[in-house]
């Protein structure tokens, strides 16, 4: 899974150049504004609204009067890291929810961007059936909605871990991992569609190369530390990436079986 992980990273810096090469810019550029002024405005509201509620929860337990009352630094560090985790963790959550909308509005065009990518590598162009676009975005939508379901189960685990002192300290790893598998598995999907994988095939396919979703998903988060142009850059690359990495991994297995 490491090696593949790091595939899918590689990949990204493939599709850099891939796009500088191929100048393919106007499908990158304005996808990506409209993605940054969605995460932006539902950042800011998430924000206050998470405070808020954290806040709200906080009054109506009484942690901060029970901890003042008991007068522990030890106690104080282990609620206040509690806390930290929880923020995280709903932060995380915020992501989730935006990821699927997100992934369900631009499915038609990261579908394209992703079949735009391997007909200029194949040299060849995809015919276009207009039938067949609106069964593969109800497939999209079916598979994000499966997707959606399992990463709440998750999310919910997670969650309440997270209210375990020192143990949950990890729940935002984790938290971090499965939002990475779940988004890298949408990007690598639109290369399973292509090839007429059923969803079931497609699921067995991705776990099958768990590292190429979570290495994907990865790399889309950690570009989000670029403030504007990684917010911009961030989901069209991950298409191409994504693309390119199945690539690569079908050569491997090409190889592998010779």
């Amino acid at each position: 899974m490491l090696k593949e992980i790091i595939i899918a990273i590689e990949c990204y810096i493939k599709a850099h150049n891939f796009i500088r090469e191929h100048k393919l810019w106007r499908w990158i550029i304005l996808p990506g504004i409209l993605y940054m002024l969605l995460f932006v405005t539902g950042m800011y509201f998430f924000i206050i609204s998470s405070n808020s509620a954290v806040n709200y929860l906080s009054n109506i337990i009484g942690i901060d009067r029970w901890l003042q009352e008991q007068k522990s630094p030890f106690l104080s560090f282990l609620f206040m890291m509690g806390n930290i985790m929880v923020r995280l963790l709903l932060v995380f959550f915020y992501f989730s929810l935006f990821k699927y909308i997100f992934l369900i509005i631009g499915s038609p065009l990261f579908a394209y961007l992703s079949e735009k990518t391997e007909s200029i590598i194949e040299g060849r162009d995809f015919p276009f059936s207009f039938s067949q676009l609106m069964k593969d975005i109800v497939r999209g939508i079916r598979l994000a909605l499966r997707n959606m379901l399992w990463q709440a189960v998750y999310t919910i685990s997670i969650l309440i871990l997270s209210f375990i002192p020192v143990v949950g300290w990890v729940s935002p790893m984790l938290s971090l991992f499965s939002e990475c598998y779940y988004y890298g598995f949408s990007m690598v999907d639109y290369s399973c569609e292509r090839r007429r994988l059923s969803p079931a095939e497609s699921i067995r396919f991705i776990s099958d190369h768990k590292g190429l979703a979570i290495g994907n998903g990865l790399l889309f988060y950690l570009m989000h530390a670029v403030p504007v142009i990684g917010w911009i850059l961030a989901p069209t690359y991950a298409v191409v990436a994504a693309t390119l990495s199945v690539r690569q991994i079908e050569g491997v297995r090409q190889i592998e079986i010779r």
